[in-house]
């Protein structure tokens, strides 16, 4: 997606005491940039953090991670994860909102690393064939995932697009996860409790698009 740049995302971001300027000094030891220690979720693709900002603000048991690669986006996570703590009064204590490429997470997590949950929401489909590999659901990235979520860990997945959908149906199969639970159409067959929408998801479904859901087991 493309976003015109602001000047004003740099400096906010560094000024962010909830923004890591360097993830991958963190490799091994995330559990401690927490302020406590306790689960950690994780969204690969956070955009302009709508999603993480509702998710982690209702759940102050659970510590959050966010990653998106464009910094313009990051930079809107940041004031809408703001926007939502100041409307229940408390501090920002339990998001990390960083800018890493996702295809090379190694670089900054670990199997030391223990993630309960990972959240993958309408990321880039990639349909040209020989683009297939940047997925964040294809195979080759699962097995990355697999070294740092813990065992019967998951990954909540949700896209528009019907072709990305089987596919990653088969990529998680390979990887041998468990599908546990599958819909083509999320919005009338929930298969989570509180589905909070992202933007994508709120526009797909005005235009009449149903949202694919699973829930892969490890």
């Amino acid at each position: 997606m493309r976003i015109r740049k602001k000047a004003w995302v740099e400096p906010e971001l560094n000024a962010c005491n909830f923004f890591i300027k360097q993830p991958s000094e963190n490799i091994g030891k995330w559990q401690d940039a927490f302020k406590r220690k306790q689960p950690i979720h994780l969204e690969l693709g956070c955009g302009k953090g709508s999603f993480i900002a509702k998710l982690a603000s209702q759940n102050q048991n659970i510590n959050y991670m966010a990653i998106d690669l464009i910094s313009q986006m990051l930079g809107l996570a940041k004031r809408n994860i703001e926007e939502e703590y100041k409307a229940i009064d408390r501090e920002v204590d339990n998001v990390l909102i960083m800018s890493h490429e996702i295809e090379i997470i190694q670089n900054m997590m670990n199997e030391n690393d223990i993630v309960d949950r990972i959240y993958i929401n309408f990321c880039n489909p990639w349909p040209k064939p020989r683009h297939n590999k940047k997925r964040l659901t294809h195979t080759r990235q699962l097995e990355n995932y697999k070294k740092f979520l813990k065992d019967n860990g998951e990954i909540y997945f949700k896209t528009d697009d019907d072709n990305l959908f089987r596919a990653s149906i088969k990529y998680f199969e390979e990887a041998g996860f468990k599908i546990k639970k599958i819909t083509y159409d999320l919005h009338s067959e929930m298969i989570w409790d509180n589905n909070i929408e992202t933007e994508h998801e709120k526009m797909f479904t005005k235009q009449g698009i149903k949202i694919k859901a699973l829930i892969a087991k490890k």
